[in-house]
């Protein structure tokens, strides 16, 4: 499994995690993933996957990077605070590695938030702070409330189908030093399999390349996300069979050619 670094941290993670959300599968899938590398794991207090979670990684805590999220229904400071001790109660831990803001809420102040991030930080409960589903402004509007600490991660929808955050947000967070955990990164499953009618559409070029490359097209979509440096991908998959693919994805890389034919075709 090849790594990156998370924001400018110096501390390595995954390229490809384990998402947790939707997720029906049990300890297994994610046991597994664990066994091939895919020790980031995501998850939310909105999810109620943090106790499967947790179940998946007793015995091997210091080996896992937990991310989890506050739900934007508690964004207020004391709210953040107990929503923390809920979510270590729930994973069975005592610190979480990148506490995430789910998503920005207008009606909490941002300022009572992200103080209550930083005391989190500050008191080792949370190791990293992130936000997710943040635009530019929203991220350094919070960035501005923290005194101490950096937002090292933004959590948004990536895929070859959905580029929308290549036209501003994905350049501004590697320009900051900000790793961008690309959600629903085969685009809930439209980008691994070929439709009934082929023609020489987008989709052909992605199957075309999997044949290349003598990989799947989920794993050259992966693959492709992760040509982006700040990039790391957190599919999701309730099967053994699926994650063993997903990691696959890793490993290896795609040539500056067969991205540029992706680009161009998506």
């Amino acid at each position: 499994m090849e790594l990156k670094e998370l924001g400018k941290t110096g501390v390595m993670i995954p390229e490809i995690g384990l998402g947790t959300w939707r997720y029906r599968g049990g300890v297994e899938p994610l046991q597994k993933g664990i066994e091939l590398g895919a020790t980031l794991i995501d998850t939310a207090e909105g999810y109620y996957t943090e106790d499967v979670v947790g179940e998946a990684i007793k015995g091997v805590r210091e080996k896992i990077f937990i991310a989890t999220k506050v739900s934007g229904r508690h964004l207020g400071h004391d709210e953040v605070l107990r929503s923390c001790e809920q979510s270590l109660y729930e994973l069975g831990t005592d610190y979480i590695d990148l506490y995430q803001v789910h998503w920005p809420n207008p009606s909490y102040p941002i300022k009572g938030t992200m103080d209550a991030m930083g005391k989190l930080a500050d008191r080792g409960f949370i190791r990293f702070i992130g936000v997710s589903n943040f635009e530019i402004e929203e991220t350094e509007e919070a960035q501005a409330c923290l005194n101490n600490h950096k937002i090292v991660a933004n959590q948004v929808r990536y895929n070859l189908n959905d580029r929308t955050i290549e036209r501003d947000l994905l350049p501004y967070c590697e320009e900051r030093g900000i790793t961008v955990l690309a959600y629903t990164p085969l685009d809930d499953g439209n980008l691994t399999t070929m439709p009934r009618v082929m023609g020489k559409g987008k989709m052909s070029v992605l199957k075309e390349i999997a044949e290349e490359t003598n990989k799947t097209m989920g794993q050259v979509a992966l693959n492709w996300c992760n040509s982006r440096s700040n990039v790391v991908v957190i599919p999701k998959s309730n099967s053994i069979t699926r994650t063993i693919e997903n990691c696959g994805a890793s490993g290896w890389r795609l040539t500056d050619e067969q991205v540029a034919r992706l680009d161009e075709a998506f």
